[in-house]
């Protein structure tokens, strides 16, 4: 960074030198002042205008300076000294002096001469060099690799800075007990993975697990992204490979580590240059380099992606990359290490506890733990508290996990009490179907694409799904449709994604789980992967007319056996659901606490942080009276 801003001043620190120098020596030769003949000055001085004069003599030629009476000054040229001039000067009362002229030295002709020509020659070759890469070489730096090296001075991150995948630390300690002392494994002869790649959804911390490895072992560690190998001209992928190589083998024993690598080594004869392809030439290098006739002692590849399946088999195989490390999504005891790692960064309040928003945040990655402590910090700063407190983080999880609130949203009062009827029908059957997760919370503030929120949290970690949790998933999606029919009397089309959501999982159920007595453990639907387009987006459907209407009698019972068993549950509860409506008008948003008080038939209690100026700065809402026999007519 720094030797690229002192290069850029330089050039135009001598650019602005050679300007000056040109134009001081064009100012120079040309002065200022008339230029007028010899015989008109020599009037001049006959008619006594000329004050003082300076002859400068040189080169066979006379340059005269003269100043007038009046502090003009003129200029004229002579081929001689004219001798009968000095008597006229003398008589004349004119002051002059003489002197030789100052000739400019050969160094200052040529630059006076080729400086601008070599000014504009410099000035294309430095745009050029930056156009085709800059750097060392200039257009020669394209073969050259784009690996960042970080140094053991430069890298302060060890395995205390990652969290949350013992497993995955446990794989890969081997590699830094071997960089630190090789002889334990050799003696033995044993042999170091070549390569380890590590493999994770995103965010899971598989490029922060490489950057520990190195900082552990103490030795350089060289990082680049699959998408640097890869230019508009040929061959510069395979070259870099090679350079990379190169300075890795000069700094062994050293880890290189390939993010994305993805973006070079998808598989081979999927793309439409054939062999010639650019990117499968990288690869092809990329393969000789890690397992060819030359071995590459001390250095040790690495790489992240989170597509393996689309990688190359010769990419995969044992003597390339051998191990294969896992890193997944942390359970709860894993997220909870987590934050304590990303709240060492911010204050915390006293009442913070990481365990409570562990089991909280299901599914969250290392990245999205990191974006949720920074969210509270920035609603901490916004209400300028000194400390992060608990409400900032519950504040951040509805953010994050519900969308940010559409506070200036004007709803029409119908469309608000049909948004509250909706989503207290998803709660109310979320609470009395059997092994639904626990309702978290429940709102009619506009939140990111929805017009109201109703939040499951599971109670822990899980890995399956079993039948009766997946039917009783489909009669909680059908809620608020059918609370809307039975209490407002109508259908919109807030319920859209409920039932393509709902369709979906019972069509899975049918076709790919096996979950239904007449189909059978059978899977009749397989999903084909284009390789090179490197996402499944072709269905194949392996079935017969007949059995395709079977499937479709079956996804049609499961969903009418839900939807029927959904409306009996909230026709048997109009009492709560109205009580629950007439919270949510009220207060815009209730809790599990809240809901637990509807659901035993207690009159709610108040939000903890509700005042009457929470929404506006005016009164609270009032609920809109209900009438129950309105409700009896319309179900």
């Amino acid at each position: 960074m720094n030797n690229q801003w002192f290069s850029k001043v330089a050039v135009w620190l001598v650019i602005a030198l050679v300007l000056f120098t040109v134009f001081k020596q064009f100012d120079r030769s040309v002065g200022s002042g008339n230029t007028i003949a010899y015989s008109d000055f020599l009037e001049e001085v006959r008619a006594k205008r000329i004050r003082q004069v300076t002859l400068q003599e040189g080169n066979g030629s006379t340059e005269i300076i003269a100043i007038t009476h009046d502090d003009r000054r003129i200029r004229s040229n002579a081929t001689y000294l004219d001798r009968g001039l000095v008597g006229d000067l003398i008589n004349n009362g004119v002051k002059f002096d003489v002197k030789p002229r100052e000739e400019p030295s050969l160094l200052m002709s040529l630059l006076v001469s080729w400086g601008p020509m070599l000014l504009l020659i410099g000035v294309w070759v430095y745009f050029m060099r930056q156009m085709q890469g800059g750097g060392k070489g200039g257009a020669f730096s394209f073969g050259k690799s784009k690996a960042r090296m970080l140094d053991e001075a430069n890298n302060s991150t060890t395995f205390a800075d990652v969290a949350g995948c013992d497993e995955a630390k446990e794989e890969v300690k081997e590699l830094v007990d071997f960089l630190k002392d090789p002889q334990k494994f050799q003696k033995l002869g044993g042999r170091i993975p070549r390569g380890v790649l590590l493999v994770g959804p995103p965010g899971t911390g598989k490029t922060l697990l490489a950057k520990a490895i190195a900082g552990e072992a103490k030795v350089p560690f060289f990082s680049i992204s699959g998408s640097d190998f890869v230019e508009m001209f040929v061959g510069v992928g395979a070259a870099r490979v090679r350079d990379m190589f190169e300075q890795a083998k000069k700094s062994a024993p050293c880890i290189i580590f390939i993010d994305e690598i993805d973006a070079v080594g998808r598989h081979r004869g999927a793309g439409l240059g054939g062999g010639n392809d650019e990117r499968e030439q990288t690869l092809n290098q990329m393969l000789v380099e890690m397992d060819g006739f030359e071995t590459n002692l001390g250095v040790i590849v690495m790489a992240a992606t989170n597509r393996p399946d689309i990688l190359d088999p010769a990419l995969l195989r044992p003597g390339r990359f051998d191990r294969q490390v896992y890193v997944t999504l942390p359970d709860v005891r894993g997220r909870e290490q987590i934050l304590n790692v990303h709240m060492r960064k911010v204050p915390v309040g006293q009442d913070i506890k990481a365990d409570i928003l562990a089991r909280g945040t299901p599914g969250f990655s290392g990245a999205d733990l990191a974006n949720l402590v920074n969210e509270a910090a920035l609603f901490a700063a916004r209400r300028n508290a000194r400390v992060v407190e608990m409400v900032d983080f519950e504040k951040a999880k509805d953010k994050i996990m519900m969308g940010p609130e559409r506070k200036s949203m004007v709803m029409p009062e119908e469309e608000r009490k049909n948004t509250a009827y909706h989503e207290a029908g998803h709660a109310l059957v979320a609470r009395l179907m059997p092994k639904t997760d626990p309702v978290h919370k429940v709102t009619v503030i506009p939140r990111g694409r929805a017009l109201g929120v109703t939040m499951q949290l599971p109670e822990g970690d899980r890995y399956s799904m079993d039948k009766e949790r997946m039917l009783s998933t489909i009669s909680v999606l059908f809620g608020g449709r059918i609370a809307e029919e039975v209490f407002m009397n109508q259908m919109t089309t807030g319920a859209s994604n409920d039932f393509e959501r709902a369709t979906q999982i019972a069509r899975d159920m049918v076709t790919r789980y096996g979950m239904t007595e007449e189909l059978g453990p059978m899977v009749y639907a397989e999903n084909e992967g284009e390789v090179f387009l490197g996402r499944s987006v072709t269905k194949t459907t392996n079935m017969s007319e007949a059995t395709m209407q079977k499937v479709d009698r079956e996804v049609r019972r499961i969903i009418d056996g839900q939807y029927s068993a959904a409306r009996k549950l909230i026709e048997d509860n109009q009492d709560k659901m109205h009580a629950m409506a007439k919270a949510l008008l009220e207060w815009e948003t209730i809790d599990s606490e809240q809901i637990d008080d509807i659901m035993e038939g207690k009159p709610p209690r108040p939000p903890k942080d509700w005042t009457p100026s929470n929404r506006g700065g005016g009164q609270p809402p009032s609920a809109p009276t209900v009438n129950p026999g309105e409700a009896t007519a319309a179900a």
